[in-house]
């Protein structure tokens, strides 16, 4: 059984200061400088009740022109991408903690029992229901055929879209102590690729779930339960035929998406999703450190290191600039070229968990209490 995010820190912090009197753990101040670009809000919308206490990781999805989002109490909303109008919401009235995925058809997310819930994305009409065997947080994928689901316990599923019956089931087994959270599964063309808490990434048929190859993206050292967490909460990244790997306490890798090879491997400890664009990858550390890596050979192209302990969120590049979160609900522009300071704005007072996404040079924030913004770099 997984124990709780909020464990593992404060074990962290505990050990961290029995070692040494010195170790700082507040978090940094900000640095003052002269903004390049303004951050501007083209749109807001209220979901509902936003993220909850239990780290749920609720983030909205872009599909062209529509963008769905959900709040943890049930709450569903189809809004146009561009000014935000709503095309439609609905209240499942259920506890919702990972979603949303968005297939061909229908709308997916996942609740704290292990249900999952189909909805049509014409209306967001309930389709069908399926329970699985642990807590969903991450969002569930479909090509139209195969609705992918990952489980807190370490299981990958397989289920039918059309009513949501079980194909297959692929077991991971689960250390003592992780952290809580699953990446989302990644599917292209026949395969899905995954990553648990073990510190693998695997390749899997989307027909069967029969494995095709598995990698270890993190091997796990030390002598404590807790220096040996090397869980893999980054969704696998996809560029070409390469996917991109990050582990806690362990590596950024990538990795040959046909044979499971690793083209080059950099060490590294992140569990937040990464992004890329024009040649580099952007990952936001343990530590909480921005940082640029040339995607090709994984070598460091700059860093920012001043925002630490201010539990960044994943870093989302968009045009010629970095966007990254952070706990008091800031968000910070950096320009991608050298990660300098160019913008920052407060979105919400709550903190901001989920990552954030673009689309049509718009940038798409979803504040913890519920705040969905779009704004524009300009």
């Amino acid at each position: 059984m997984k124990k709780p995010i909020a464990l593992l820190l404060m074990s962290a912090i505990i050990s961290a200061c029995s070692s040494t009197d010195e170790v700082n753990i507040e978090p940094m101040e900000l640095v003052d400088f002269e903004a390049a670009v303004e951050l501007k809000e083209v749109w807001s919308k209220d979901i509902g009740a936003g993220q909850d206490t239990r780290f749920s990781r609720l983030t909205p999805a872009l599909d062209g022109d529509t963008l769905y989002a959900a709040g943890s109490e049930g709450e569903v909303v189809s809004l146009n991408a561009q000014t935000g109008k709503e095309l439609w919401s609905k209240d499942l009235d259920r506890e919702l903690a990972g979603g949303v995925g968005v297939g061909p058809n229908n709308l997916y997310l996942g609740g704290y029992t292990g249900s999952v819930y189909a909805l049509s994305r014409n209306d967001g009409s309930e389709q069908w229901q399926t329970k699985l065997s642990s807590e969903i947080l991450s969002a569930p994928q479909s090509n139209g055929e195969v609705v992918v689901v990952q489980t807190l316990d370490g299981r990958l599923y397989g289920l039918n879209a059309q009513n949501g019956e079980q194909i297959w089931r692929y077991d991971n087994p689960v250390p003592v102590l992780t952290l809580r959270g699953t990446a989302n599964p990644v599917i292209f063309a026949d395969k899905v690729y995954a990553g648990f808490a073990s510190g693998k990434a695997v390749a899997l048929k989307l027909a069967d779930g029969v494995q095709v190859w598995e990698q270890r993206v993190a091997v796990p050292q030390g002598k404590t339960e807790l220096e040996r967490v090397v869980d893999i909460d980054a969704t696998p990244l996809l560029q070409g035929n390469i996917i991109y790997a990050s582990a806690y306490q362990g590596r950024i890798m990538a990795i040959n998406r046909s044979n499971g090879r690793p083209m080059w491997a950099a060490d590294s400890s992140s569990h937040k999703d990464i992004s890329t664009l024009h040649g580099n990858i952007y990952v936001s550390s343990a530590d909480d450190r921005v940082r640029a890596l040339n995607s090709g050979n994984g070598e460091q192209v700059w860093e920012n290191d001043n925002m630490l302990r201010r539990e960044l969120g994943a870093p989302h590049a968009i045009g010629g600039y970095v966007a990254v979160t952070d706990f008091e609900g800031y968000i910070h522009i950096l320009d991608r070229e050298d990660g300098r300071f160019v913008a920052r704005e407060k979105v919400d007072g709550d903190g901001v968990r989920a990552s954030m996404i673009s689309g049509d040079g718009l940038l798409y924030v979803y504040g913890n209490s519920g705040d969905l913004v779009a704004y524009r770099i300009q």
